[in-house]
C-alpha cells in the first residue's frame, strides 16, 4: 500500500558527502516511522538511522554517528539521510524502510520497503 522509491546513490570518494532521499506514497505519511538499512555485499543488512513520524526523534547506529543525520519534510513526503564523511565500509545498498503507527530499529517493525539504492566508497 505504500511505495518507497529511494534515489540520490552513487560513486563518492572517501571523505565525501552524499545525500539519499525517499519518497513516499500514503495519504497520512506524517504517521509513519521511517527509517534506513543498509546491505554491504555478502552481509546481512543492518540498521542505519530511523526517525519518528513527527521528526521529534532519530535514532542512530553507533558507526554512523556525528557523519549522518535522518531528516523528514512530511508537507514533501520524504525522508533525507545526510551523508557526510564517508568511509569505504559505508559501501552498501542502501534501503528506505516505513511503518505505521511508531519506529523502531529493527527491520522486524517495517512493513514497507524500497528497492534500495548504490552506495559506493572509493579509497
Amino acid at each position: 500500500q505504500v511505495l518507497l522509491v529511494e534515489s540520490g546513490g552513487g560513486l563518492v570518494q572517501a571523505g565525501g558527502s552524499l545525500r539519499l532521499s525517499c519518497a513516499a506514497s500514503g495519504r497520512t505519511f506524517s504517521a509513519y516511522g521511517m527509517a534506513w538499512f543498509r546491505q554491504c555485499a555478502g552481509k546481512e543488512r543492518e540498521f542505519v538511522a530511523a526517525i519518528s513520524g513527527s521528526g521529534g526523534s532519530t535514532f542512530y547506529a553507533d558507526s554512523v554517528k556525528g557523519r549522518f543525520t535522518i531528516a523528514r519534510d512530511n508537507a514533501k513526503n520524504t525522508v533525507l539521510l545526510q551523508m557526510n564523511s564517508l568511509k569505504p565500509e559505508d559501501t552498501a545498498v542502501y534501503y528506505c524502510a516505513a511503518r505505521g503507527f511508531g519506529v523502531g530499529t529493527t527491520e522486524a517493525v517495517y512493513n514497507h520497503w524500497g528497492q534500495g539504492t548504490q552506495v559506493t566508497v572509493s579509497s
